[in-house]
């Protein structure tokens, strides 16, 4: 198989995956009992109106005709109408996963970054101090729970030395001027820089287990392996033989990314709601209290195509940072 085929192959699989994904979620929450509208009842909305508005957003339809509709708006990038705010769903949700992003992305490289080299000075440094003090941090901040070390942070950082704001991603003030400017402004304020690092820290510390002990044990592993020794019989100089290693022994850490956003995904919504980050997670918990379905929805799907895309990804990668590995999925 080449690569064009192989390309082509993984690309058909994973538009199907997304698919089938989206019907699920689709047909779940189709199932569930209880709407948006069962709120306003409570509210005192008359039955009338009630109906209108069920009429409006299609959910008198029978089940095959708000299917077709889900799938045709999805087609044409179109998420839907959010209940609670009125508003398109994919306008309500498109900066808050800018703001998440901008959390989780480089949060999730620097605990990749930093466990990576972690795990390899463990693993070349064994027995030592060092292994036992960084095997038990790292072991410790994932013991914690994600929102309990991000309020022991606060408590720490924001409460008793006042060194970083508690919450939010911009004073009220700020956040107001900002409006008309263009996102990566902010970039540019020192005061965006002080509300990002207490929950930049809690994602990193939380995940800086997985990259630190794999690395390490891959490092001792491939230590071990003839091809090493025998580059080390031919005089390969100690830098190159380092190379060769890390090379190999970074293998399953990448293979482990996907997985760690997954794992951040779920994370980030407590991690925002702790720190009032107005990310996705944030407007998933809001729109929960709300049943607002759509939204709801949409978050789902753009969680699990996250997750699909990031495996498609590396599974295109892999061949690349190990040649052994070929389009068939065979090691030669």
């Amino acid at each position: 198989m080449s690569r064009l085929q192989y390309f082509v192959k993984r690309t058909l699989v994973t538009a199907v995956l997304i698919f089938l994904v989206a019907t699920a979620l689709f047909a779940f929450f189709r199932a569930m009992p209880g709407d948006y509208t069962a709120l306003l009842i409570q509210q005192g909305m008359s039955a009338e109106q009630v109906e209108r508005l069920q009429t409006k957003w299609g959910l008198n339809q029978p089940f095959h005709q708000q299917y077709i509709s889900y799938v045709t708006n999805l087609l044409t990038a179109d998420a839907g109408v959010s209940f609670r705010h009125g508003t398109d769903v994919w306008e309500l949700v498109r900066p808050r996963i800018i703001n998440s992003f901008i959390l989780v992305a480089p949060a999730i490289t620097a605990t990749y970054v930093i466990g990576s080299v972690v795990g390899a000075l463990i693993g070349r440094y064994r027995g030592g101090l060092f292994e036992k003090t960084s095997i038990i941090s790292v072991s410790v901040f994932h013991s914690v729970p994600e929102f309990f070390l991000g309020i022991l942070l606060i408590a720490g950082f924001s409460e008793a030395l006042g060194v970083f704001p508690t919450s939010g991603m911009l004073t009220v003030r700020t956040s107001i001027m900002m409006q008309e400017q263009p996102f990566w402004e902010m970039f540019f304020l020192r005061e965006f820089w002080m509300h990002y690092a207490l929950p930049f820290a809690t994602i990193t510390l939380y995940f800086m287990q997985y990259p630190a002990l794999i690395m390490r044990n891959s490092v001792v592993e491939i230590s071990g392996q003839d091809f090493l020794h025998y580059h080390r019989l031919k005089g390969l100089p100690r830098v190159a033989l380092l190379r060769k290693l890390y090379r190999h022994a970074c293998l399953p850490v990448v293979t482990l990314y996907p997985i760690s956003l997954a794992n951040a995904i779920s994370g980030l919504v407590l991690v925002e709601v702790v720190f009032n980050w107005p990310g996705i997670g944030r407007l998933l918990v809001d729109s929960v209290l709300a049943r607002d379905f759509p939204v709801i929805q949409f978050v789902f799907l753009i969680a699990a195509v996250w997750v699909i895309l990031g495996n498609f990804v590396i599974d295109l990668l892999y061949g690349v940072i190990d040649p052994r590995v070929s389009v068939d999925g065979d090691t030669d």
